[in-house]
């Protein structure tokens, strides 16, 4: 199983460190990542697979909420994911 990570805010240094040590901590294995800076701004994407995690996809995101302060972050399981996006 897998989800998608999205982190979205301005650009400050550390980011994808923060969140990629929060995703090893909840055992969540980064599969795919792709970010962008805008002017000011980051944006990211992550796949992670979370067969394996030591905490619930709302523990995940309560862990990187607490870790990269002032990002948006959402949190969402593939299947969720992939059903809202469908045509």
């Amino acid at each position: 199983m897998k989800a998608v990570i999205t982190v979205i805010g301005k650009d400050m240094v550390g980011i994808l460190a923060r969140v990629s040590a929060t995703c090893a901590e909840s055992n969540a294995n980064v599969i795919e990542v792709t970010q962008s800076v805008l002017q000011d701004y980051f944006a990211m994407i992550m796949i992670v697979e979370v067969n394996k995690m030591n905490c619930e996809l709302d523990e995940l995101k309560k862990r990187l909420a607490d870790n990269v302060p002032d990002m948006i972050i959402h949190v969402m399981h593939e299947d969720i994911f992939n059903s809202m996006h469908r045509i």
